[in-house]
């Protein structure tokens, strides 16, 4: 049985920390709680899932505004934001190519890629399709005597299509559907038999509003998007007895843009997101600090409520399910405040800043983009400046490559 994983291009002090990335753990249960949830506190009641990739911000657009992109004006990268407001895409076909190397302050080999595009079956209709690849590296394994194992290099990947339709002039909605293949096992034979790649099918609901403003002899419009991302059934690694729960995001949003002449452009946009899965509770604790088990062999709960639960009541039931009730509910919600300046449509300036409570992962950074358009092409670089020195994810850098195209 392999106890831990480790890297020795990184040393001894990082185990633990990729110990969580592959997940594993004791007793051979696999879960897998990284992504975008590397670096959090793990002392206090950091809620996480499986496949974490999904949640990782893939354009450098958003990524520059702080992540703060539900609301934003539509191009391909609009089927991971907001399905809704794919139809109001202004061109007929457009495609996007993000990449992000991932973590690269530990290590120089992981990375997150995105594809997507999409076209307009009429003025009211679209179609798209994306393709996530996470890319973990090159991971060394090691027995409990210190005798290399080999290596292996765990993937996860996504492949959806998405449909959206205008209501009317104003609104839209759009549904999402996606395959889900997480191996970061690598089917490793000294993990036992049964261990397995995880598969999973999951789906998005969104809506999506905008109006124009009328300001004196400027224009400008206002857009408010709702959505339900990642809803599907719990992954397995190990046996259907363990399972975890996908990353469920609940996402609201919203985005002012203002047009001052025909040179100059500014959008402001904030967005507020919820794990729709359940808060870890506290668990029943004996002189000696170890957990407390029922006759069933089952750790006894303290405070909070038992977090293996369906699907739907986990989502539902995350709303209230708390150990410190309401006031712990509010640190769940991650906020992304984010400005986008624009010159003549041709050259753009992004700056922003991402919120997340301490108890709950203590993910603070800033963020600052650019952006360039010429006819068909676009280009767009992010780069994340987090407020806690050393943190794994100082450094991130996001590029985007995107084409649109007319009828």
């Amino acid at each position: 049985m392999i106890k831990f994983v480790i890297l020795k291009r990184i040393g001894m002090n990082n185990k633990l920390i990729f110990g969580a990335i592959l997940g594993l753990i004791q007793l051979g249960s696999i879960h897998s709680s990284f992504g975008q949830f590397v670096g959090q506190d793990t002392t206090r009641r950091v809620i996480t899932t499986a496949v974490g990739f999904l949640s990782i911000t893939p354009d450098a657009r958003a990524a520059g505004m702080g992540d703060a992109g539900s609301a934003l004006s539509a191009d391909a990268n609009a089927i991971f934001w907001n399905a809704g407001k794919l139809a109001f895409a202004e061109k007929k076909m457009g495609f996007s190519l993000n990449y992000t190397p991932w973590l690269g302050k530990i290590v120089n080999d992981m990375s997150l890629s995105y594809l997507s595009g999409y076209y307009k079956l009429s003025d009211d209709q679209a179609v798209g399709m994306e393709l996530r690849y996470f890319d973990l590296g090159d991971i060394d394994l090691f027995n409990d005597n210190g005798v290399s194992n080999g290596s292996v290099r765990p993937r996860e990947w996504s492949l959806g299509g998405t449909y959206s339709r205008k209501l009317s002039e104003k609104l839209g909605v759009g549904v999402s559907l996606r395959f889900i293949h997480s191996n970061i096992s690598q089917n490793i034979a000294s993990l036992g038999s049964d261990v397995k790649a995880g598969t999973s099918v999951a789906g998005d609901i969104a809506v999506y509003y905008k109006t124009d403003l009328q300001m004196g002899a400027s224009t400008s419009s206002i857009s408010f998007a709702g959505s339900i991302s990642n809803i599907g059934g719990k992954i397995s690694y190990l046996n259907n007895e363990t399972k975890d729960f996908l990353p469920t995001n609940l996402r609201l949003g919203t985005a002012w843009t203002a047009n001052f002449d025909a040179y100059n452009t500014i959008t402001l946009s904030l967005d507020f997101n919820k794990l729709m899965v359940p808060t870890p509770p506290i668990y029943e604790t004996d002189e000696n600090g170890d957990i407390v088990f029922d006759p069933n062999g089952d750790p006894e709960i303290s405070k909070g409520k038992d977090p293996n639960r369906g699907v739907i009541s986990g989502m539902f039931g995350s709303f209230f399910d708390a150990p410190d009730g309401f006031s712990e509910e509010m640190q769940e919600v991650m906020i992304s405040i984010g400005a986008e300046y624009w010159y003549n449509d041709l050259f753009a300036a992004r700056a922003g800043y991402f919120y997340e409570n301490q108890n709950k992962g203590n993910r603070k950074y800033f963020t600052i983009g650019l952006g360039f358009r010429y006819q068909v092409f676009g280009l767009d670089f992010a780069y994340l400046i987090p407020t806690e020195q050393e943190h794994p994810l100082a450094e991130t850098l996001r590029f985007s490559l995107l084409f649109n195209f007319d009828s």
